[in-house]
């Protein structure tokens, strides 16, 4: 049965960045009031938010002063210990629940539990003492080895080639625990973000293709043109990783299209996700929009496409050579462009992202990426 918030009600953000700041948006449009709370302070979520409190997520005494103060509480990312989730449930519900942050943020649990609910997975090998080194099948390298936490765009992972490099690499990480992956020959990669209601209701935004640049995002594209059967795969595992972990609110699942036409789950993302950010232009009810509603008891909106929609990321690179040209960027047909409130540009930082509607996902892509290349000729 749903708990109902009606619109007034205050939400509770653990997290500040962008993801965050487009959920707050949202939720202000929806009437709802929105708190923050985060070790950072004048953030992007903080800036359209209600309220922001700076703490230390293990500052579990003004965590229980914060949900003291809030109806509900989600979270925009994944770095938030379990004490923390704990602290807040005490005092008000916690959406996705802290139980499936705790599966989710470590890379081994992560894998456990799909490999339990029979979802094919990239074949990987736990390392969690030195001594296990010795005892790694050769068929899981070439490969990468990842740290098992707080890992994300490419951080905490190093590439092995060879069996004679996984020593070094693993005291590279300088972490007890890894997760050894092998590498997969892959045609694409591709997302599904699911939505799930208190109710049990699900709604499905994709399959979306992804390109990455430096083990960032860098283009989404939706539809992404794949198969009928590879697009009924994906819909179905995501829904099933959604019912099995009782997820209320939103969820990424990361895919891997192998060249002999098998789907193998990457990642999870417990809560929105920088692949879905097209929604929000792209669909009646975005991936943002969902979140507030599952949290809050209200039935989900509609994920039925409204036009192919193609989203580039802004990187601080794009500022490398001074103010980029928004005039020019905004020229663009069907483009909106949407920025973060980050104050300092740094390379490989998400700064913002722009997104473009058109009559096919190919065109939405091209007019996106060339868009982007307005913004500073020489990026």
């Amino acid at each position: 049965m749903s708990r109902i918030l009606p619109p007034g009600s205050t939400i509770g953000v653990l997290g500040s960045g962008q993801l965050g700041r487009m959920m707050a948006i949202e939720a202000r449009r929806l009437g709802y009031r929105v708190h923050v709370l985060s070790p950072e302070k004048e953030t992007p979520t903080g800036q359209v938010a209600d309220l922001e409190v700076q703490a230390d997520y293990a500052d579990l005494e003004t965590v229980s002063e914060f949900a003291r103060n809030v109806d509900v509480v989600t979270f925009e990312f994944e770095n938030v210990h379990s004490e923390t989730t704990n602290a807040v449930d005490k005092y008000t519900p916690v959406y996705p629940a802290g139980r499936v942050l705790h599966t989710t943020q470590q890379r081994l649990r992560e894998k456990t539990f799909l490999t339990s609910a029979g979802i094919p997975v990239t074949p990987f090998a736990a390392i969690r003492l030195k001594e296990d080194l010795d005892t790694v099948s050769s068929d899981l390298v070439p490969g990468v080895l990842k740290t098992t936490a707080w890992g994300y765009d490419g951080k905490g992972q190093v590439k092995v080639n060879a069996m004679d490099e996984l020593a070094s690499a693993w005291e590279q990480l300088d972490c007890q625990e890894t997760v050894l992956e092998k590498f997969v020959n892959f045609d694409a990669e591709l997302s599904v973000v699911g939505a799930r209601g208190q109710d049990g209701s699900v709604e499905l935004y994709g399959p979306i293709a992804n390109s990455h640049a430096n083990h960032i995002l860098d283009v989404s594209v939706s539809p992404g043109g794949f198969s009928e059967k590879t697009n009924a795969e994906a819909f179905e595992i995501a829904r099933t990783i959604l019912t099995e972990l009782d997820v209320i609110g939103v969820l990424c699942v990361e895919f891997f299209l192998t060249t002999d036409g098998n789907l193998l789950v990457n990642e999870l993302a417990p809560r929105p996700h920088n692949s879905g950010h097209l929604t929000i232009e792209g669909y009646p009810a975005c991936q943002f929009e969902q979140q507030v509603r599952a949290v809050c008891g209200l039935p989900l909106g509609s994920s039925k496409p409204i036009k192919p929609a193609a989203m580039v990321n802004l990187l601080g690179d794009v500022w490398e050579h001074g103010e980029p040209n928004w005039s020019a960027a905004l020229q663009v047909e069907n483009l909106k462009l949407h920025l973060y409130g980050k104050k300092e540009a740094r390379p490989g930082r998400k700064m913002g992202h722009m997104t473009v509607l058109a009559d096919s996902a190919q065109e939405a892509a091209e007019k996106a990426v060339m868009a982007r290349n307005l913004l500073n000729p020489n990026f």
